[in-house]
């Protein structure tokens, strides 16, 4: 499983939604050999005045949170780091320093999924990549 939630300024996400999407799902799918049909993203929009950072980032700043089950490699995760900056850059033009990225692990035991325990359920993907 792969839960991603996407932050940014309102107008960026706007503009960039559709792309951002997509390459970041890209990414998922070759880095952590995951299913193409399983995509589950949330964009959160924000006023400027609602998302504070630096300025160096600039108005297209980006943070995106992954949230995976554990047992993925630290090579896995590495590639998936790498795969989002450069997909991400390539169909946005939003600069690697103006995206931030992190990965949260946890146990099956912790998701619950269509009606189950994720512990419970058989799964059309390997999670030890």
């Amino acid at each position: 499983m792969a839960q991603v939630v996407v932050y940014g300024r309102r107008e960026s996400l706007a503009r960039h939604r559709a792309a951002l999407s997509a390459a970041i799902h890209e990414a998922i799918v070759v880095a952590l050999e995951y299913p193409p049909e399983k995509k589950f993203q949330r964009f959160i929009a924000l006023d400027a005045d609602d998302f504070i950072h630096p300025e160096d980032r600039g108005a297209d700043y980006t943070i995106i949170e992954v949230s995976i089950f554990e047992g993925r490699t630290e090579a896995a995760k590495r590639i998936l780091i790498s795969e989002l900056f450069a997909r991400i850059e390539a169909a946005t033009g939003i600069p690697p320093h103006s995206v931030e990225i992190t990965i949260s692990e946890t146990p099956k035991v912790n998701w619950g999924i269509r009606g189950h325990n994720a512990a419970d359920l058989s799964l059309n993907y390997r999670v030890d990549v």
